[in-house]
């Protein structure tokens, strides 16, 4: 099988390199910048003088790109020359508009396209612990997947095409969202009186600290269940507001937490003071138009495969 790999920037560079060493596939790579090809040629990887090429002699193409216009530009050539039932996986974080988009446009030419966008970072990129969400067509994915293993640890179909773009959207809009309020909070620590260093350590080894941020979702909210409380909405109000109270003290602006408590204190409006604090997050599925509920059976299942 011959893979066509574009984009060998930060990314892309290093999970070539491992399709290449560690999938031992023929590869033929493409970059803007000839010499960013290097190492992989010296790998034994070809080089192609520009996407038409690559895509006219490649099995399968992959492409890392910096967004959604480079995934447009790539793909209007890549159509033009790619085989009818020649795959295009694009590894970038891209929008799912656009990759529904290209999806409706190649399929007409008889291509499959699927989304799958990875996390892990330049380091993980490079040692091949990487995640990539993978929305497509199954069938191509299943034949494929083999191409994928060598580049990431954990390859996972998430569903129809775009389903793997908005599942890193969702991921890393949670990331900065923890990233803000994290900040938020440990300047009040800090500018409160306690040491830094100290607070990290303490609070690492609090219950939040000690769990996994997503299984937090699995009890409570995934499954609609907010009674009996494990702890109540009031008793969380409280001390949201202890903590902003404290940020006036201390002159900390405090704006991701009085988010929280604004959350808060609608739920206690609601008369929802007894239920699991969790039961605030039902406000925010009012506003999207949206009801989640998932089977508890179905929630275990997932953790205990994934461990």
């Amino acid at each position: 099988m011959k893979v066509g790999f574009i984009g060998l920037g930060t990314m892309g560079g290093p999970m070539a390199l491992n399709a290449r060493t560690k999938g031992g596939f023929d590869m033929i790579v493409h970059d803007l910048r000839r010499e960013a090809s290097l190492r992989h040629v010296d790998a034994g990887a070809r080089w192609a003088d520009d996407v038409a090429s690559l895509a006219r002699e490649a099995d399968v193409v992959l492409t890392s790109l910096p967004g959604p216009r480079e995934a447009e530009a790539v793909g209007a050539v890549l159509a033009a020359n790619m085989r009818k039932d020649c795959p295009w996986f694009d590894l970038s974080t891209n929008s799912p508009t656009v990759v529904r988009r290209l999806h409706a446009d190649f399929a007409k030419r008889g291509i499959p396209v699927l989304d799958a966008p990875v996390s892990g970072g330049p380091s993980g990129a490079q040692s091949g612990k990487l995640a990539l969400l993978v929305g497509g067509e199954r069938s191509v994915f299943e034949r494929h997947k083999h191409v994928l293993d060598s580049i990431g640890d954990q390859v996972i179909y998430i569903g129809p095409i775009g389903a793997g773009s908005v599942a890193k959207l969702v991921h890393n809009m949670a990331g900065y969202t923890i990233q803000a309020a994290l900040a938020e909070v440990f300047s009040l620590g800090v500018k409160a009186g306690v040491d830094p260093l100290e607070l990290w350590a303490a609070v690492r080894q609090c219950s939040l600290g000690r769990q996994r941020s997503f299984d937090r979702l699995g009890k409570q909210f995934l499954q609609n269940k907010f009674d009996p409380p494990d702890f109540a909405l009031k008793l969380a109000h409280k001390d949201c507001m202890l903590a902003t109270e404290l940020g006036r003290e201390v002159g900390v602006p405090m704006r991701m937490a009085e988010l929280a408590l604004a959350e808060m204190t609608e739920g206690l409006n609601r008369g929802w003071g007894a239920r699991d604090s969790r039961v605030a997050m039902l406000l925010q599925e009012e506003r999207a138009g949206v009801r989640i509920e998932v089977p508890a059976e179905a929630i275990d299942a997932v953790l205990k495969r994934d461990g």
